[in-house]
């Protein structure tokens, strides 16, 4: 049985053994609820880290921060409930200034939580949590299966977060799933046209730093403000652009020194101080500098802008690293929450005739193959496990560290036949077999190749 059909069963059990307690029932229904939606994905860092500008980005639309714990999900169409104390939810209306979206929240003195529906393609496998600064690691996790944290860079505040993050038995052998994000990626650099690739590799840099590894799957780096411009560029805002353009690259640059020179009187183009401002306010002189860059590079459509955004921000790394990590292991991450949930209830509320199931919750987390998989991953990232090189990558690819699809797992870019699959796979099995049962390798060695070997078991019956 899989993980998740066993963990489904357990919280079906518990359901049973504290039918006579409404606060641990209650508590029991929310995290069956739970289990069958979206994977929620909070969003957190410290304040100005630009949070909600990277929520925007990954919905696709621009909304106004608030101060509450703000959850976007999936909608047929857009509605908001803010949930204030006991009682029901209230309805409040989504308006729109300018380019931004604002949940009109302003006549409740006290939002605990916020609840946005929108009809978004990203929002259909996802839950995306926007967390308040001043929040705690227990507040942060507490509803959601996986992290985006953001930083500007790795810092002490950044590391005790995240290790607090993992910081319960089971979150320490089934790692929660937490991508790291350099957020403000373009002020890297002193906003150099460089800034973004500097910043790609201080993010390669901190994925092998010995303190970060451990504590995420991955690193990347964003510009948030150009993630929101690949999404959300209006065509006025493109057109304006353009003009922009055709100032000489020198001359430009002359007038983006500052904030107040690119909005002065002294303008050399017909263009209102107004229009300007909003095109810094929306993009910022890095964001300005580099698109009026790239339309005199021959990206001089809309389609042909945006797509150059996604890649240079970051945008594409990050939704490919949510895919990998977070939606691709969406079972995973589900029963690992439910797992934590079924500890707190033993842990608040012990009986006697929990005790078989707080043994299965031990055994459970102790052998599923999935949580091996994701400590082997963990282990390999961080050094804490060593194999040779080619051996090292080819281990991290099975175990899904690059995907979960069997084309992945196998190393196929392009779509292989199942023959073609189902060969590769056992040429893969063989040779970690070989690897498993070597008496002359180090334990850690053979441990780590005994899960390869499950992992590649696991796989053949797809093809059989």
């Amino acid at each position: 049985m899989t993980l998740d059909r066993v963990v489904w069963s357990m919280l079906q059990e518990a359901l049973a053994v504290y039918r006579d307690s409404p606060r641990a029932t209650a508590w029991l229904r929310t995290h069956v609820e739970r289990y069958t939606e979206p994977v929620r994905i909070a969003v957190a860092g410290r304040s100005r880290i630009g949070k909600s500008t990277l929520v925007s980005a990954l919905i696709g639309d621009e909304f106004a921060p608030l101060s509450s714990f703000v959850w976007y999900r999936g909608g047929t169409e857009p509605r908001a409930h803010v949930f204030s104390g006991p009682g029901r939810p209230h309805e409040v209306t989504i308006g729109r200034r300018g380019s931004r979206h604002h949940v009109e929240i302003g006549q409740f003195d006290r939002a605990d939580r916020v609840v946005v529906e929108w009809p978004a393609r990203t929002l259909r496998d996802i839950v995306l949590i926007d967390t308040p600064a001043d929040a705690t690691p227990e507040q942060v996790l507490g509803d959601a299966d996986a992290l985006l944290y953001l930083m500007r860079h790795v810092q002490d505040d950044d590391l005790k977060f995240l290790q607090a993050a993992n910081d319960h038995p089971i979150a320490r052998t089934a790692a929660v799933h937490t991508v790291a994000v350099l957020a403000r990626a373009d002020e890297i650099g002193a906003g150099r046209i460089d800034a973004l690739s500097s910043a790609k590799q201080i993010a390669r840099r901190y994925r092998r730093d010995v303190a970060v590894q451990p504590l995420c799957q991955n690193v990347v780096s964003v510009a948030g403000l150009l993630a929101v411009a690949a999404r959300t560029l209006r065509e006025d805002e493109f057109a304006a652009l353009r003009v922009l353009s055709s100032l000489g690259r020198e001359e430009l640059e002359d007038h983006l020194l500052s904030a107040d020179r690119f909005v002065g009187e002294q303008f050399p183009l017909a263009m209102e101080p107004a229009v300007r401002q909003a095109l810094l306010e929306r993009f910022g002189i890095f964001g300005v500098r580099l698109i009026t860059a790239l339309i005199r590079q021959g990206f001089d459509s809309q389609v042909k802008l945006t797509g150059q955004l996604v890649q240079r921000s970051g945008l594409g790394e990050l939704r490919d690293s949510i895919a990998i990590h977070f939606t691709e292991r969406r079972e995973i991450l589900k029963a690992r929450s439910a797992l934590l949930a079924l500890d707190v209830l033993f842990r608040m509320e012990p009986r006697q005739n929990a005790r078989k199931l707080m043994a299965d919750l031990e055994r459970v987390v102790a052998s599923a193959h999935d949580f091996r998989e994701l400590r082997l991953v963990a282990a390999l990232q961080s050094g804490r496990t060593k194999l040779p090189a080619e051996l090292q990558a080819e281990a991290l690819r099975l175990v899904g560290a690059e995907g979960t699809a069997p084309l992945a797992r196998l190393g196929f870019d392009y779509e292989a036949d199942p023959r073609d699959q189902r060969e590769a796979l056992l040429d893969a099995l063989v040779r970690w077999q070989a690897q498993a049962a070597d008496v002359h390798a180090p334990n850690e060695h053979r441990k780590a190749a005994q899960i390869v070997v499950r992992t590649c078991e696991g796989l053949l019956p797809q093809f059989s």
